[in-house]
C-alpha cells in the first residue's frame, strides 16, 4: 500500500463520521506498509471532547500492540492535528505525521479554533485559563516519589 492509500483511508473515515454528527476528521496509524489502526472523530457521537480521530487511533494502536511506544510508526491525518492530539503524538513517539488539509483550511470551514493555539503559546499567567498551584499540606506520599521507587524496584528486578 502507498502513502496516498493510507491518506485516502483517513479521508474516507473523516467523511463517514459526518453521518454520525461528528466533524470530518480521520486518522490512520501505519507501520511497515500495514494499517495498525484507523479511527474517526467521535466527539459528538460519543459525548467526549477528547475523542479526536488521532487520539482514538493512538489508543487503539497501543491496545492492539500492547505498548504506549509508537516510535517508528506513522500517522496519516485528514486534518492538521490540534494541540491536544499533537501532545499525544509526541507522547507516543510517532515520528512522521502526514496531513491532507491544513489548519488554515479547517479554519475557513469553521472546523478549528486558532484560539487554542494562541492560548497554548502564552505563558501560564497570560492564559484565559490558568494552572493554579494547590499542594495540600498533609499528603502521605508524593506521587512522583512513589513512581521513582517503583522504577528503581523494576530496574533491580530486570
Amino acid at each position: 500500500m502507498t502513502k496516498e492509500t493510507f491518506m485516502r483511508k483517513a479521508i474516507q473515515l473523516a467523511c463517514e463520521t459526518v453521518d454520525h454528527g461528528n466533524t470530518p476528521f480521520g486518522a490512520v496509524i501505519v507501520k511497515d506498509g500495514k494499517i495498525i489502526s484507523g479511527e474517526a472523530n467521535e466527539v459528538a457521537s460519543g459525548n467526549d471532547p477528547t475523542a479526536h480521530a488521532e487520539l482514538l487511533a493512538i489508543r487503539t494502536a497501543g491496545k492492539q500492540l500492547g505498548t504506549e511506544n509508537l516510535a517508528g510508526y506513522e500517522l496519516f491525518a485528514s486534518g492538521e492535528p490540534c494541540p491536544m492530539c499533537l501532545g499525544a503524538i509526541y507522547a507516543a513517539g510517532i515520528e512522521n505525521v502526514y496531513v491532507a488539509y491544513s489548519l488554515e483550511e479547517a479554519v475557513e470551514y469553521g472546523l478549528a479554533s486558532p484560539y487554542v493555539y494562541e492560548q497554548v503559546a502564552k505563558p501560564n499567567d497570560k492564559r484565559d485559563i490558568s494552572f493554579i498551584p494547590l499542594k495540600p499540606s498533609l499528603v502521605e506520599e508524593h506521587p512522583y516519589d512513589v513512581w521513582k521507587r517503583q522504577v528503581k524496584s523494576d530496574e533491580k528486578q530486570s
